[in-house]
């Protein structure tokens, strides 16, 4: 996608850095620099928001006090040449300012989208990684219920992440860390019906 609008980078060709994000119009779309390198992704779709409203509101309600949820928009400035927006993450409140989170989270999450899929299991996955960032999740937030996946990565000894978890619909991941929770991936994207 085309950065046209923003002139008064840096001569042509030097990375970006998250300053520069602070120039970038406010138009609905998601402005992130990892590695000096400038990525755009469109705004998210309906499923893809009920998908992160759900797993906000499940995570909170499971949150101990010594930390905090967070929603997207909100950055975390991991590096100067690097600054992300996870859909979802938790931190420890003590590491979070009213801007930003200036190291990595415990937790992030992404809800994939069709235009963000590669990026966010990729580009993102790897480089929270490389942050330090104890847990990574992606939810694929499909049409259906039954095809709801969670994926979920965490930090080895190594410094790598491994897959800890891959469920689909019905299927519950139950994990202890960040803290205790249930995850149902049909639970993430299900319409609600009468009586909810």
């Amino acid at each position: 996608m085309s950065v046209a609008m923003a002139t008064d980078f840096p001569f042509e060709g030097a990375p970006f850095t998250a300053d520069d994000l602070d120039q970038m119009p406010d138009d609905g779309r998601r402005y992130e620099v990892v590695d000096g390198m400038l990525h755009v992704s469109a705004a998210p779709g309906r499923v893809h928001q009920r998908a992160c409203r759900r797993i906000t509101r499940l995570l909170e309600d499971a949150c101990p006090l010594d930390m905090e949820v967070v929603q997207a928009p909100f950055s975390v400035r991991i590096a100067p040449d690097t600054l992300m927006e996870p859909d979802v993450l938790v931190a420890l409140d003590a590491d979070l300012t009213e801007r930003d989170l200036p190291t990595a989270p415990l937790l992030a999450v992404e809800v994939l989208s069709h235009s963000t899929r590669l990026y966010d299991t990729h580009v993102k996955r790897e480089r929270f990684e490389r942050a330090g960032t104890r847990h990574f999740w992606v939810v694929d937030p499909v049409a259906t219920p039954d095809d709801a996946r969670l994926i979920a990565w965490s930090l080895g000894p190594d410094g790598r992440y491994r897959q800890v978890a891959d469920v689909k619909g019905e299927d519950r991941y139950v994990t202890a860390d960040p803290f205790p929770l249930t995850v149902v991936p049909a639970d993430l994207v299900r319409r609600r019906s009468a009586g909810q």
